[in-house]
């Protein structure tokens, strides 16, 4: 696989300067040093201890993001995953914070940064001003032999250390006590990253080569400025993956890597953090995993989860496991981690906004399973079981053969979910003849194969089928008493049914265009051979239609693509007719 490099804004000088610009456009507390590349919050609370940070572009929201009240005073930036210089973090020490009660500097653990940040340091005491700098290292992906003296490399987890810390500062508190609770926090502080690609940076050269991971490789360990991991793995779905990272991150028999102690009654927090590329519902899916895995395997519950993005690597194509263990503060009241983690603040970058109340007092969970049994109709009429199992099954067959091009002709005009969508739903149609759902009697039949279809096939063609299915059941319950199942009439009649819910007719490029002609054909009392003939007609109709209903609305051309839709109920029509032969 390959991460794209493609970008909208492909100067990175450009990009870093509008993304600083941004932050003071949606955040109008704080200010912005365009030429030494500063955001900082100009605060009237001189008394306070000031918290800065910073380091190369490409994280955000870190650092930029995490400046306002009850947080960071200022953050400095350098170039996409480069430090600042010495002269940008001087000036926002001396000239950006303003008076306060000391500056306190949180700094990853980079070579650059912890360079570049320990001279401004140097520079600053020198002056007279009261500086202290704690060093955040809380990587597990690089163990201790490789580190060496270098350490650990600082991670996600280090925007804990921002909170916890900022909101002591708010407090008052002197630079000692602060300095001193981000060196503990740092302490009790594990992360490991995982990513499926390594990323790209706008303005350079696209990455090729044996850096690149394969579709099937996952790299453990990787850093957040697109370092190599630790190692790479193949194929590990997601609960195996998160295994592995967790046995990183606690397990005690590791002696290179294991930093903390998994201690009875010790209670924790965790972060899954988004490396920039992953949807917000994968996050949830991997959220979920990471909280159930510590649950059954460590017998850890977090006092506190946060999911989201906090410290990204460009669009990186991954995540990162933060467990902090909470340790007494020995602050006092209100001052323990967890209240600081709670206490309010005014910052772009810091997201949640769950109370400590209600983490206190959980929702309990579902009492019992809502009851859905549903009420099955019933009729006089009866049919052939045997009959209409055949003659079903060889058009649900047929569809479910038929996934990929109708797959591939929906990815070309649609949003590529049409195939998979008719498949699923006739599997689920498929499973339940098999396994002994047809009854003598169509209507209740039909009934169950409609509740089947609601469950189980999503998506506008799922609801036009199950809409059409139930209009059936109605029908035919509504038709005389004879000793034939009046098929045709009921299905045409059914069809009248449907057009209530959707202004969809023949000529507007749907899964209508083959449905009616086939249904009408049915009620005309002709045979399915001749209906079939009628939707495949009809389907082959809407190569080139312009599209009035639906997402292909809004594609120019179609071409010579027919309606993947249309094209399904032909497939299933001609499946069904061959079972009449």
């Amino acid at each position: 696989m390959s991460m794209t490099s493609k970008h909208f804004i492909n100067n990175p000088t450009d990009l870093v300067l509008s993304a600083l610009k941004a932050v003071k456009y949606t955040n109008p507390s704080l200010s912005v040093d365009e030429a030494n590349k500063i955001v900082y919050y100009p605060s009237d609370s001189p008394n306070n201890v000031a918290l800065v940070s910073g380091g190369g572009a490409g994280h955000e929201p870190s650092f930029t993001s995490f400046v306002g009240e009850g947080m960071l005073r200022a953050a400095v930036s350098g170039t996409i995953f480069a430090s600042p210089s010495v002269r940008q973090i001087n000036n926002c020490i001396s000239r950006r914070v303003g008076a306060n009660a000391g500056v306190l500097l949180i700094v990853m653990n980079y070579t650059g940064d912890v360079l570049h940040f320990g001279l401004a340091t140097e520079k600053a005491r020198a002056s007279g001003r009261d500086v202290e700098v704690v060093v955040v290292g809380e990587d597990v992906g690089v163990g201790r032999a490789k580190s060496g003296k270098v350490g650990r490399r600082g991670m996600a987890g280090t925007v804990l250390v921002h909170k916890i810390c900022g909101a002591l500062a708010a407090t008052g508190a002197s630079l000692k006590d602060t300095a001193a609770l981000a060196e503990l926090v740092a302490k009790n502080l594990v992360t490991l990253g995982s990513s499926l690609e390594h990323v790209h940076i706008p303005g350079t050269a696209k990455m090729e080569g044996p850096a690149m991971l394969d579709a099937t490789e996952i790299e453990m360990g990787m850093g957040i400025h697109n370092e190599r991991g630790s190692m790479r793995v193949k194929g590990m779905e997601i609960g195996t993956l998160v295994q592995a990272m967790l046995r990183q991150l606690l397990d005690r028999r590791d002696k290179d890597r294991n930093y903390l102690d998994v201690r009875d009654g010790a209670e924790w927090v965790l972060m899954v953090n988004n490396l920039g590329g992953v949807s917000p519902l994968e996050m949830g899916g991997i959220t979920a995993v990471v909280v159930e895995k510590l649950a059954e395997e460590y017998s850890i519950n977090p006092e506190r989860i946060y999911s989201g993005t906090f410290m990204t690597s460009l669009n990186g194509l991954g995540f990162s496991i933060s467990l902090l263990r909470i340790i007494d503060t020995g602050l006092g009241k209100g001052k323990d981690m967890l209240s600081l983690l709670d206490a309010s603040h005014e910052t772009l970058g810091w997201t949640p906004s769950v109370r400590a109340s209600t983490w206190a007092s959980p929702a309990p969970p579902a009492s019992a399973p809502i009851d859905e049994t549903e009420k099955f109709p019933t009729s006089h009429l009866i049919m052939d079981p045997n009959l209409f199992k055949h003659t079903l099954t060889q058009g649900l067959r047929a569809l479910i053969a038929a996934e990929p091009f109708l797959t591939r002709y929906d990815t070309l005009v649609g949003d590529g979910d049409c195939g998979t969508g008719l498949k699923r739903g006739a599997q689920s149609l498929q499973h339940f003849l098999d396994t002994g759902g047809v009854r003598a009697d169509p209507v209740d039949t039909i009934f169950r194969l409609a509740l089947l279809v609601e469950d189980s096939m999503d998506g506008t063609s799922g609801a036009l089928v199950s809409i059409y299915l139930h209009a059936l059941v109605k029908a035919l319950r509504d038709s005389p008493d004879s000793s034939e199942v009046p098929w045709g009439r009921a299905a045409l009649q059914a069809l009248t049914g449907l057009g209530r819910y959707t202004a969809a007719r023949p000529g507007d490029r749907t899964m209508m265009d083959a449905l009616v002609p086939f249904l009408v054909a049915l009620g005309r009392g002709e045979d399915l051979k001749t209906a079939a003939k009628k939707a495949r007609e009809g389907a082959e109709s809407t190569r080139g239609m312009r599209p009035k209903l639906g997402r292909t609305v809004y594609i120019d051309r179609v071409g010579n693509v027919p309606d993947p839709g249309a094209i399904g109920v032909a497939v299933f029509a001609e499946g069904m007719a061959q079972a009449e032969a």
